[in-house]
């Protein structure tokens, strides 16, 4: 039992503190998607603010600045981006850092096809590790997945695709899918966790990283595309959550498919015992004549 939904991951490479900026160009690249009507759409981490969370990192003295350039949850950014997915009537995925009181998140949200906040995640492993005074740069505490209109759902932002045990937990939390804003390498290794993470756990992966692209569905790159500025969009077979009754109702689709399939086998069986049968008469046959002849 699988329900298709058509997800778009983009590529964008944001500029570090030009939230305007950035904004404007997801608005362009989000509707350009909007052409292959996608229910979907998947940006990387912190395409509003830049990522600028690294940048604070290497220099103290910037630190407050991150206070400025974070977005609360029903900040104007946020609003906007609520108002452009009610409009082209498409799901959307952003990453952004979050302003809570005094203190910054690496943050991602899920707004469904009407504008509506679906879920919210902070990225809970961080490649640098975290430490008290960065206030600019706190380290999530929960492992949650949420529901949407296309299926239950649970993000996980960048260095966490690394860990199996987050995703894991978002899957035994009821996610059908795993939605990966991310803001790292693009190397052969990273394609072969987002590979593991999707076969692993039986669900579909959209990752929207700054230069590489992945959509994995049963297993399987079903969309790629290497570099910045990309636009990738495929269907993902998302499973039904086990019940009894979609149990019962792939059992039915199975039983009526099973009796032409055997019938077809037995049909190829038969074929293929005629067929030795022949090459064994060729071969006596054959035994015959060349005995006559010699």
């Amino acid at each position: 039992m699988y329900d298709q939904v058509r997800a778009t991951a983009i590529s964008i490479k944001p500029k570090a503190w030009d939230k305007q900026s950035n904004a404007d160009k997801v608005e362009w690249f989000v509707r350009e998607a909007a052409r292959e009507a996608p229910d979907l759409v998947v940006t990387p981490e912190g395409v509003l603010e830049g990522y600028a969370a690294s940048e604070a990192i290497k220099n103290p003295e910037l630190a407050q600045r991150m206070l400025d350039v974070a977005e609360p949850i029903d900040g104007p950014y946020v609003q906007r981006f609520r108002r452009l997915a009610k409009e082209l009537g498409t799901c959307l995925v952003f990453g952004f850092a979050e302003r809570i009181g005094g203190e910054v998140y690496n943050a991602a949200v899920f707004i469904d096809q009407r504008g509506e906040l679906c879920g919210k995640y902070h990225k809970t492993q961080l490649a640098e590790g975290t430490s008290d005074p960065w206030f600019f740069n706190r380290v999530g505490r929960k492992l949650r997945a949420f529901d949407t209109p296309l299926g239950r759902a649970g993000i996980v932002i960048c260095n966490d695709r690394w860990n199996p045990m987050i995703t894991r937990t978002l899957v035994l939390d009821g996610a059908r899918m795993i939605l990966i804003p991310s803001y790292g390498m693009k190397t052969r290794p990273q394609n072969e966790a987002v590979l593991a993470r999707a076969r692993e756990n039986g669900v579909p992966v959209v990752e929207a990283n700054v230069g590489v692209n992945m959509i994995v569905s049963k297993g399987e790159m079903v969309g790629y595309a290497w570099g910045n500025d990309q636009v990738t969009t495929a269907v993902i077979d998302v499973p039904a959550l086990p019940s009894t009754a979609a149990a019962r109702e792939y059992e039915r689709r199975y039983m009526d498919m099973q009796t032409p399939e055997m019938e077809r086998r037995y049909r190829e069986w038969q074929k293929s015992l005629r067929g030795e049968e022949n090459l064994v008469g060729h071969a006596r046959i054959g035994g015959l004549t060349a005995g006559a002849a010699e």
